[in-house]
């Protein structure tokens, strides 16, 4: 006797189906599991055999050949325990049902037959609703995740036993129903980060407000205490609210890597990831034997703030190049090649000098011109060139500190925001991968960032007496086009040149030698 159903296994962020048949004829008892499966799922037989014998049910004897199609596809994971099992009861006659034909199902078996919860739901979800497929059975604990996507009714279970008794129609599981509008509405009131809080650095903020509006990177220089990595963990507040689409995106990836919290449906706030400096490049970029997301994907959609930028291992900074530029990740192995999304806003910053304070060639106690050199070519050109905004943080004064009025809320910051958003949404409607200013190449930028005589003047004039690198004109014109958005300015003026020719410092000429 032959039985099938449906599973599925994730690629990357996104996911194949698989087809789990089981053969059963008479002879020997032997149970035989191909189509590439890994240890996880070599193991699953034992699992089966204890979760079947604890819900009332019988391991098939005679000689069982399990076949995970198609074959030529690695399978990892334990969430093929609970398809397995079922086409057992099915081909040994112990349930009889037409269920199967268009039903995916997945989940681990615990040896009393409960369900436990696994990775990448989600994006099987996806997978079964466009291959098709009417339902989809998953552990209780993964079914708000599965039940976002429309157009599948979910059924969630805690046990084997419930499972076989709605396969044999003995009982009425009703399909989740899940409220997506609910979710984000939650998510925005939580908020507990608020510019409102920083006191001072008025203009440190404003600079932070034009890299949000144009998902501009962005790193800030500043000495010890002066606010940098305080401020950085306040610009999610100010970047316009997840859609719909950016959150299942942002979510699959948590998914996969196995990092979504129990029972949540959607990340539905903006990702903010802090890596250390010691990471890894596998861990900062993704990799590894088995390909899994890095710090650059997990933070999708959100931002990736490095402290302390010059401390992080070259080799790692410099893998990071390709993602940023692209907007993804690819990792090729030899059996599969993945690519992970990475499409970020890079906040980082550093100290002025390797002291920590900003540098003077005149302060015996400061470091030398040769300490300055080695602490900042730690940083690329290449790498630098990616960054449209540099920004210098001064050291709050005591009376700013101690002032007890409270600056501008993240709410007000963020409207401004979002208008300035919308005006670019509208600009590069139908161009595909461009969605924000800082997106643009340099084709696009000279094309939509035209100049009149006196802003043209100006930057001819800023390049020439500071010194300003070739790769500075392009990321001032992107600048530039933001903060006219920003002010609601059909054209670019001389004003928005100026401002923008100011988050340049790093390209002057002794930053970086």
């Amino acid at each position: 006797m032959l039985s099938r159903v449906y599973c599925a296994s994730t690629i990357g962020v996104d996911a194949r189906l698989i087809e789990v048949e089981t053969n059963m004829s008479s002879g020997m008892p032997k149970y035989f599991l191909v189509g590439l499966p890994d240890r996880a799922v070599s193991e699953s037989s034992d699992r089966i055999e204890a979760a079947l014998k604890n819900s009332n049910a019988e391991f098939p004897k005679g000689r069982i050949t399990v076949n995970l199609a198609p074959a030529d596809l690695p399978k990892e994971g334990s969430a093929f325990d609970l398809p397995i099992a079922v086409t057992l009861l099915n081909v040994s006659g112990q349930i009889k049902t037409e269920k199967l034909e268009d039903t995916l199902i997945l989940g681990e078996l615990a040896l009393d037959g409960k369900l436990r919860a696994v990775n990448g739901v989600l994006p099987m979800a996806v997978q079964a609703r466009d291959q098709g497929l009417e339902n989809m059975i998953v552990p209780a604990e993964n079914g708000p995740e599965a039940a976002v996507v429309d157009g599948l009714d979910v059924y969630s279970f805690e046990h084997l036993t419930e499972v076989m008794e709605w396969l044999k129609n003995e009982n009425s599981h009703d399909p989740l129903d899940v409220d997506v509008d609910a979710m984000f509405s939650r998510n925005r009131e939580g908020e507990i980060l608020d510019f409102s809080d920083v006191r001072g650095q008025e203009a440190v903020k404003r600079a932070l407000e034009v890299a949000a509006a144009g998902g501009h990177n962005v790193i800030m220089v500043g000495p010890p205490g002066s606010g940098k990595t305080m401020m950085a963990r306040r610009l999610p507040t100010i970047l316009p609210p997840l859609t719909l689409d950016e959150a299942l995106e942002t979510t699959k990836i948590h998914s996969v890597a196995g990092l979504l919290p129990g029972g949540k449906a959607l990340v539905t706030n903006r990702p903010f990831r802090s890596p250390h400096h010691t990471v890894s490049d596998v861990a900062l970029v993704g990799g590894g034997s088995i390909p899994m997301p890095g710090e650059i994907s997990m933070a999708h959609n959100g931002v990736l703030f490095l402290d302390e930028l010059p401390e992080f291992k070259r080799s790692a900074l410099e893998v990071m190049r390709q993602p940023l530029e692209d907007g993804s990740v690819s990792i090729s192995r030899a059996r599969m090649s993945v690519s992970y999304p990475s499409r970020i806003m890079l906040v980082a910053s550093m100290n002025p000098s390797p002291t920590g304070d900003w540098y003077d060639a005149a302060d015996p106690a400061g470091a030398s011109p040769s300490q300055m050199q080695r602490y900042l070519s730690k940083i690329s050109g290449p790498m630098l060139d990616r960054i449209d905004l540099h920004i210098e943080v001064q050291k709050v004064s005591y009376d700013e500190l101690s002032s007890k009025s409270k600056g501008e809320s993240s709410a007000a910051i963020r409207q401004r925001v979002i208008q300035a958003r919308e005006v670019q949404s509208k600009r590069f409607m139908g161009i595909d991968g461009v969605y924000c200013n800082a997106q643009m190449n340099t084709k696009m930028s000279r094309k939509i960032c035209t100049l009149d005589d006196a802003s043209s003047q100006m930057l001819k004039k800023a390049i020439t007496s500071l010194g300003l690198s070739a790769r500075a004109y392009d990321r001032i014109l992107k600048v530039s086009r933001t903060i006219a958005d920003l002010e609601r300015s059909e054209s670019i003026q001389s004003n928005h040149i100026a401002e923008a020719i100011q988050y340049r410092s790093l390209d002057r000429e002794g930053w970086l030698g």
